[in-house]
């Protein structure tokens, strides 16, 4: 193995001024600036990966010719993040840096050619929407939220400002013995008390006020004042909750008006309009039963379009663009005929398109719908996905990443299949210069029902077809989420070829991308085709013969975990190793542990005390890994973050516990600070570091086990 001899020049800029704000440091304060990193081995490493910049949120000048962007660095020292906001001209030349702060700017947008919002929580203070000059300068505080401000529009005259705050929750448990002001017990009358990472505590708010004076709580009108409902929804929500109307006189927000056990067992979120002069508000999606989401208008003011389900409870159901005449109240449903989910939608400048990303065939294109004719053509298709976009009047500026590549931004020119595409950002070119190249494959392998399957195969760096590598297969979560060119901060497949290994990552059954019945079909089947289509996956490749067939591992989180879960008693021989994270063991114990039970009765098919419901029977009896734990004989690692509350940490700590008991090799890997992702830098840098010593011990008998960096 070649030793790596890299140098992390992750400098701290500190800047002295006279005040102790965020926007001017009083040299207290280290801003963390993005990693110059030399590579001299061509080694791609955890630490390297955890250091590159990260480039969001593109958002065009209203002219036309500049773009504002996020660039995020991190800081495995300070073990936390700092995000700038950046801009430059829409050809991508002269990237200039708009903010230098110790606090992170999020959320920017224009209000003018000439003027920017954004959000930032000053030292000490609670995050508020501020405004300054497109030069940088002129910062300035437009809120005083007593509980900050999460999310934000400003009408198109202007005149009002809508922004997310939370309120306290209804019927807090603190309320009833005021005169116990140090007792921590939480009293729970109902269900959802708490919330993916949180208990539930406090709940956001839309809120409303007048610009031009003073924005606080005592000025901002909250438009669900008295209504223990969440607007817009946890634990996601954001921006694209809610929109203006283009004459300004009315907003149109998401929320689900359900609560407690009610809210648990429902996905039926709805579109509520709120008229500013008669201040009333009206359900404009009474009947329509999933989720509705993601409202926005055309620039004309005369559509309102926005994503739907069908279902209630079906949180992966496909997400139809829907239109709305303002003026009749008409809905048309324009992706009908169109087969796949959709994920993002805007409307071009004449209103004449809908743009959109949905996963498709393996890839996450941009695609054109034609509001008159319904047609969809594909912008823009590769290897590679978009995972956002801003319009412009030239181009359509988006991010795009690749299995081997994090995102940077690209101009479109251009609505249809002949749009140029340029890069326009460069923000990690000298990094990955640097680095040795992996091949990306694609590989079709047949299923045991005949048909094909779309898997991903990633080959390590200086690949030699004449030698035998260790394979890992990838078990992607969800369960419905797409296996596309996507880029991951943890679950980085160049990361893991890099390292010797040839990743296998199969679009199994249950995956978006490749049609409803595809995509639907795991549903109530966990323990069936999709875990065929593993099998299937791993028989077929390992014929290569460049794979070393005696030394594959398998890996996987949330669903993933609970795929590795069972496929470890499942597997006759087939694998080496395993580690699973944030997985499922035990179905019952999760049926009644997981917070949103919709989730649980769609995916599982109800309760498994149900004697009556077979296909829960089903699920239960065949699906939960925990049956098979006498066929346990694999070294298997486990990881949790026990403020997971979606998949809480007692299920790995069953697993590990199980494991040990029947003398398997095991070890397990907890975070306290953690929920369902690993996301502080040192935290995600030890998950690495324990991730590839454990692969390495099993699938590498050649060489003794080393740790992940040297």
């Amino acid at each position: 193995m070649r030793k790596q001899n890299y140098l992390l020049m992750a400098s701290l800029l500190t800047l002295a001024a006279a005040t102790t704000s965020c926007g001017m440091l009083d040299g207290s304060d280290e801003i963390i600036e993005p990693a110059k990193v030399e590579v001299t081995d061509g080694r791609f490493t955890p630490e390297v990966l955890e250091l590159l910049a990260r480039v969001s949120d593109p958002q065009v000048s209203p002219d036309g010719k500049r773009v504002l962007y996020g660039i995020q660095a991190e800081s495995i020292e300070q073990n936390k993040s700092n995000r700038e906001l950046w801009l430059m001209n829409i050809d991508g030349s002269e990237p200039t840096r708009l903010t230098v702060t110790a606090c992170s700017e999020q959320g920017a947008v224009w209000l003018d050619d000439n003027t920017i919002a954004f959000i930032a929580n000053e030292k000490d203070q609670k995050p508020q929407v501020y405004t300054m000059a497109a030069d940088g300068s002129g910062r300035k505080a437009v809120t005083a939220m007593e509980k900050g401000v999460e999310a934000f529009r400003f009408a198109p005259d202007g005149k009002h400002l809508a922004l997310v705050s939370t309120v306290k929750a209804f019927n807090s448990a603190k309320d009833k013995y005021k005169d116990l002001d140090k007792a921590t017990g939480r009293l729970i009358n109902d269900l959802m008390y708490k919330h993916w990472d949180e208990w539930v505590e406090e709940i956001p708010h839309i809120f409303v006020a007048e610009t031009g004076k003073a924005i606080d709580d005592s000025t901002a009108i909250d438009l669900l004042a008295g209504e223990p409902f969440e607007a817009p929804m946890r634990p996601f929500g954001g921006t694209e909750s809610f929109d203006w109307s283009k004459d300004s006189k009315k907003l149109v927000y998401v929320s689900r008006k359900k609560t407690g056990k009610e809210y648990s067992l429902s996905t039926n979120s709805d579109l509520y309009e709120y008229d500013l002069e008669k201040k009333a508000t009206r359900n404009l999606t009474e009947g329509m039963m999933g989720y509705d989401t993601a409202p926005v208008f055309s620039h004309d003011g005369t559509k309102l379009a926005w994503l739907s389900m069908e279902h209630d409870g079906y949180e992966s159901d496909k997400n139809r663009i829907f239109v709305m005449d303002v003026a009749t109240g008409e809905k048309t449903d324009l992706t009908a005929e169109w087969d796949y989910h959709v994920d993002q939608i805007a409307w071009s400048l004449d209103d004449s398109t809908i743009y959109f990303i949905a996963p498709y065939q393996g890839t996450e294109p941009i695609f054109a719908l034609n509001v008159a004719t319904k047609a969809i053509t594909t912008v823009d298709e590769g290897m590679y996905d978009y995972a956002s976009f801003s319009i412009g009047k030239d181009c359509l500026v988006a991010l795009r990443h690749s299995l081997v590549r994090n995102n940077e931004l690209f101009c479109i020119a251009g609505n249809d299949s002949t749009a140029a595409v340029s890069q326009i950002s460069h923000v990690n070119d000298t990094i990955f210069a640097q680095l040795d190249s992996v091949t990306v494959e694609k590989v079709m392998v047949p299923t045991t029902d005949g048909k094909e399957m779309l898997t991903w195969l990633v080959l390590p760096p200086n690949f030699d077809p004449a030698k035998k590598y260790p394979a890992i297969l990838y078990c992607q979560g969800g369960p419905q989420s797409a296996v596309s060119q996507f880029w991951s901060y943890r679950w980085n497949l160049r990361l893991m070829a890099s390292r010797g290994y040839i990743v296998i990552a199969p679009n199994r059954r249950g995956l978006p991308g490749f049609g409803t019945e595809w995509n639907a079909q795991i549903s109530g089947d966990y323990p069936g085709q999709n875990m065929k289509d593993y099998l299937s996956a791993v028989d077929y490749i390992k014929q290569r013969p460049y794979i070393d067939a005696e030394h594959i591992g398998a890996t996987g989180a949330s669903y993933g975990g609970y795929s590795v879960y069972w496929l470890a008693g499942n597997h006759d021989g087939r694998f080496k190793a395993f580690f699973a994270h944030a997985g499922i063991f035990n179905l019952e114990s999760q049926y009644l542990e997981t917070e949103e039970m919709w989730f649980a009765n769609w995916d599982l098919g109800g309760p498994w005390w149900d004697k009556s419901n077979a296909v829960a029977q089903r699920t239960f009896s065949l699906g939960s890994p925990h049956h098979y734990i006498d066929k346990w004989d694999t070294p298997i690692m486990i990881s949790v973050g026990e403020k997971d509350y979606r998949i809480l940490a007692s299920q790995g700590m069953m697993a590990f516990n199980a494991a040990q008991l029947r003398n398997v090799p095991a070890r397990m890997l907890v975070f306290p600070d953690e929920n369902h992702w690993i996301l502080k830098p040192q935290n995600a840098l030890q998950w690495q570091r324990e991730f590839f010593e454990w692969f390495d011990k099993w699938l590498k008998p050649e060489q003794a086990a080393a740790p992940a960096t040297d």
